[in-house]
């Protein structure tokens, strides 16, 4: 009688521990989830990776179990991105235009221009070609390169160098069109080419020589920044947008060479 009544014990035990280990792995599950904290997705210009790398770090900081994870790209391409996967929270354009193109799908909100940019021409650090000026890119063997066409940093180089009135002599000298202004920043840097156009802000953080482009025929680049429509993550979205245009996020803006909104 004894021995009977201990099996029959037995699967109530195993039953008992089942829902034990069912329970733990609930709750397990939750503190993990509460630990990983709040995931904010931010899709920025590739000319902006350090400055909004520092300010993501320092928002995170701010805003406790708060992660920023960023997408940098060229911004026309983050644009369709956004269209396509619907996984953006924050849109930070280096282009009016790809800001636009969010506006119409999926649509954006809050949006406000938060900071400016201007070219630069970049050497290698020994300056192989003796760049001293716009001009000298037009000069016979020069080999440059840029931004490919619908890229920002690539419409806006030759939107200038049209300015300059040496754009087809200057075009014949390229030698390779880039995804973004990273990608240029990079073949120049290791010696692949002997000059690029970028960003002013691309020079804070690259090993390269620089020459100035002059005023009157430099192109100013407006940064629009917004709230993606449909995010999960409204408040927390428009908390970061808030902090970009705030002091803060414009004083880390200006240690990495961009200018302040227009007006």
């Amino acid at each position: 009688m004894m021995k009977k009544a201990l099996w029959l014990l037995v699967p109530v035990l195993l039953i008992a521990t089942g829902c034990s280990s069912d329970s733990s792995s609930t709750a397990a599950t939750s503190a993990i989830s509460s630990a990983a904290g709040t995931e904010l997705t931010v899709f920025a210009a590739s000319s902006l990776t350090a400055a909004f790398t520092q300010m993501g770090s320092d928002f995170e900081t701010a805003n406790a179990d708060v992660h920023v994870t960023f997408n940098f790209g060229s911004s026309t391409d983050l644009a369709a991105q956004i269209a396509s996967e619907g996984t953006a929270d924050v849109f930070a354009s280096a282009s009016g235009t790809a800001m636009d193109a969010a506006d119409g799908d999926p649509g954006v909100e809050d949006r406000t221009d938060f900071a400016t940019n201007q070219l630069v021409i970049i050497t290698p650090s020994d300056d192989p070609a003796n760049i001293g000026s716009v001009e000298d890119l037009a000069n016979d063997g020069v080999q440059v390169v840029l931004a490919a066409e619908g890229v920002p940093v690539g419409d806006y180089a030759r939107e200038m160098l049209d300015n300059a009135g040496i754009s087809q002599d200057v075009l014949a000298n390229v030698v390779s069109n880039e995804p973004d202004d990273a990608a240029v920043v990079a073949k120049v840097s290791s010696g692949e080419a002997d000059a690029g156009i970028v960003y002013q802000s691309d020079i804070t953080t690259a090993d390269v020589g620089s020459v100035a482009v002059p005023g009157d025929i430099n192109v100013i680049a407006t940064y629009p920044i917004a709230v993606v429509t449909g995010t999960t993550q409204s408040d927390l979205a428009t908390s970061f947008v808030t902090y970009v245009t705030g002091a803060s996020g414009q004083g880390t803006l200006a240690s990495f060479g961009f200018g302040p909104a227009p007006g």
